[in-house]
């Protein structure tokens, strides 16, 4: 088996993969998808000049003075009148100012008396919204690519889409093999343990912004994985298990009946080496994540995690960030390393990871209590503690 480098492998996977097609929803179904179509502003934001206090709209040349109290102007009822010379209109937040008027006295600065108002000197434009000054029409809000979180979506309401164009969600099978995994709940023999990987691993596919079907678990079956991968209609198919070089590692000759044509065969990296990548016949994408599930999570924040971002039109770059090493680490050996580690924020504000001591693969109370990978390049030299290190914080629910 050719071990290729993270990044290649990576680059490999990408390029077999593109954005799926775009489809229209409304924009209440929208969070955490990404823009197929960019949003344009039809109107100016605000499409009048509005009042940014309660208080009085006037003419800054009439003040100070008493003045007319000519109306009022709240939010939807604006005054309908021309504000004259020596007139004073109630105003509201957000209300439009009166034609005329191009001041507002707040109301604590001013003094009504029956029909009429003592305002001091203002200037001119003062607490006043001008017309667009959010955004004017025909400006480009949000562009293709970005991902829609609470804020992108109230920028497209107020734009007033009632809808969005964004790319399909991928969907990503997931299929478990093995002899030795049993679903929770069911009965396990001594020789048994609980399949853990299956439901992780749909958890990181919603998180990532895919959408999760689980196949049924088929055991150490070439033929079973065969037909159960057929028949799914889906984008992706992640395989847990089934991948290394053991006489029971039957995913690929299982696969290679649907066509299989390996891009990645496996991977210079701890955990994970056995993980794989290839295309079926029918142009469906196949990734193999190993069968222990801290590998297997590993490697889908690696890998999975851009793969869903290409399918999705975002960004499929890693989020990873600078933090000082909480431990001294010892020189690392041929193949890159990512650690499951804990963040803390010292006093200076610096981000501190200290990885577990045991970093076994087969581990996954270690990764429940982790937030984030350490990771160490191929032939990376000794770190000592306090010395900069890459982070990758995990896709946490």
């Amino acid at each position: 088996m050719k071990l290729l480098p993270a990044a290649e492998a990576r680059a490999r996977m990408l390029a077999a993969a593109a954005p799926l097609a775009a489809e229209s929803i409304p924009l209440e179904a929208a969070a955490r998808r990404v823009l197929a179509a960019g949003v344009k502003a039809w109107r100016d934001q605000p499409p009048f000049a509005a009042s940014a206090m309660d208080g009085w709209a006037v003419r800054a040349a009439d003040t100070p003075g008493r003045l007319t109290i000519a109306g009022e102007s709240a939010a939807g009822h604006g005054f309908a009148g021309t504000l004259r010379a020596g007139q004073a209109v109630r105003i509201f937040t957000g209300a439009p100012v009166p034609a005329g008027a191009d001041a507002i006295v707040i109301q604590e600065d001013a003094t009504r008396e029956a029909e009429t108002v003592v305002v001091p000197e203002v200037d001119r434009g003062r607490h006043i919204r001008d017309a667009g000054m959010d955004f004017r029409a025909g400006q480009v809000l949000l562009i293709v690519g970005e991902r829609l979180d609470a804020w992108r979506l109230a920028l497209a309401a107020a734009a007033g889409m009632a809808e969005v164009e964004v790319h399909r969600r991928p969907r990503v099978a997931i299929l478990a093999t093995g002899e030795e995994i049993v679903a929770p709940g069911r009965e396990a023999r001594p020789d048994q343990i609980f399949d853990s990987g299956t439901t992780a691993t749909a958890a990181l596919v919603s998180a990532f912004g895919g959408e999760p079907i689980s196949l049924p678990r088929v055991g150490d079956d070439e033929a079973a994985i065969a037909r159960a991968v057929e028949g799914a209609d889906v984008d992706l198919v992640v395989t847990l298990g089934g991948a290394s070089v053991g006489d029971h590692d039957l995913v690929k000759p299982a696969l290679s009946r649907l066509g299989l044509e390996l891009a990645v065969e496996s991977i210079a990296i701890r955990p994970g080496k056995p993980t794989w990548f290839g295309r079926l016949a029918d142009g469906r994408c196949v990734l193999g994540l190993p069968g222990n599930p801290a590998s297997a999570m590993v490697c889908a924040e690696l890998f999975l995690r851009p793969l869903i971002a290409r399918f999705c039109g975002a960004d499929p770059a890693l989020p990873t960030v600078v933090a000082r090493s909480g431990a001294p680490l010892a020189a690392n050996g041929p193949r890159e390393h990512w650690m499951r580690a804990r963040l803390a924020r010292g006093a200076d504000g610096v981000l501190t990871a200290t990885p577990f001591a045991d970093q076994d693969s087969s581990l996954v109370a270690v990764f429940a209590a982790a937030d984030s990978l350490l990771g160490r390049p191929a032939h990376a030299p000794r770190v000592e503690a306090g010395e900069l290190v890459e982070i990758l914080p995990l896709a946490r629910l």
